[in-house]
């Protein structure tokens, strides 16, 4: 039986939870230009005490980019660092802010048609976001624009799920938990021709997904999107928004790769990973390197296939 928390421990996440929400609102006032700024001092510090930070993205950069010098990779990471510190500052703004500002803040929607010629056709869209740039900014925009599904996990800090889901629903978006409750909601969703958002680049729970190549080197990969596609012939389209520093963001939406329709799961994942691929490369730095996107490895062991957990980095 799991043991119930202390009363001091209750008190203090009530504390931790409140300081949160009320930075976030504090910031959601502040322009663009300020957060960028205050990005540009916490991710340098970021990249020189958080160890585990700094590691596992140097480690990522140095398989995906083995070609670049250690000067260049270093200079990645540290710019990585600064992006992800921005995404966190940025909460507020896209939670909290007025929606107006950030209307405003939305300078470009590129690949819209790939969006409405889906929706045109009668069929549901399913939504790879990856975690670049700001996905918040980016749910935002879907969320205001169509009627949008996407998977909900609550905060380890419990007392911020309400305002996370505040956040996050307040356009009207519609957000399942990850289970096969909140799947038959997303199966439901697209069958009502609407969209749906997942995160493509999270790795899943042992038996909900297969090793796919990412950058070369095999990364486990979840095979929701091809059961969705299966049931629902749903059309697949990349989105992300782009950080333009200190001005405010372009929605990209690209075309997704066409192995994701594949009813081979290996090559399904193969075709989601090839779409985060593709958005990183709109820009690199803007990419959460930090995620430990290689942990699950497969062994060989006396001639059978075993999944193991490694620390590899």
């Amino acid at each position: 039986m799991a043991k119930a928390p202390s009363r001091t421990g209750t008190l203090v996440s009530t504390l931790q939870a409140r300081a949160i929400e009320r930075l976030w609102r504090t910031l959601a006032g502040r322009r663009l230009t300020t957060l960028w700024r205050l990005a540009r001092l916490v991710g340098p510090l970021v990249h020189r005490f958080s160890r585990r930070e700094r590691d596992v993205t140097e480690a990522n950069l140095a398989h995906v980019y083995p070609e670049s010098s250690p000067a260049e990779r270093h200079r990645l990471a540290r710019e990585s660092l600064i992006h992800s510190s921005a995404t966190m500052l940025e909460i507020g703004f896209a939670w909290m802010g007025k929606p107006e500002r950030i209307e405003t803040s939305l300078l470009a929607v590129h690949g819209r048609e790939l969006l409405d010629e889906a929706r045109a056709g009668g069929r549901g869209v399913i939504v790879l976001a990856p975690h670049f740039g700001n996905w918040e900014v980016l749910n935002f925009w879907l969320s205001s624009h169509f009627p949008f599904t996407a998977m909900y996990e609550p905060p380890k800090l419990g007392e911020l799920d309400a305002v996370t889901r505040a956040g996050r629903e307040r356009m009207g978006a519609s957000l399942v938990p990850t289970n096969p409750r909140g799947v038959a909601a997303l199966l439901k969703a697209l069958k009502r021709s609407e969209a749906i958002g997942i995160l493509p680049d999270q790795e899943p729970s042992w038996g909900s997904g297969v090793f796919a190549p990412f950058f070369d080197r095999l990364a486990y990969t979840a095979t929701l999107l091809p059961k969705l596609v299966a049931r629902t012939e749903a059309r697949v389209v990349t989105g992300v928004a782009r950080r333009i520093p200190g001005q405010g963001f372009e929605i990209h939406f690209l075309a997704a790769d066409e192995r994701v329709y594949s009813p081979d799961e290996i090559e399904s994942a193969t075709g989601v990973n090839a779409c985060v691929e593709a958005a990183i490369a709109l820009d690199p730095a803007q990419y959460q390197w930090e995620y430990k996107r290689y942990r699950k490895v497969i062994q060989e062991q006396e001639g059978h296939p075993e999944h193991r957990r490694f620390r590899i980095y």
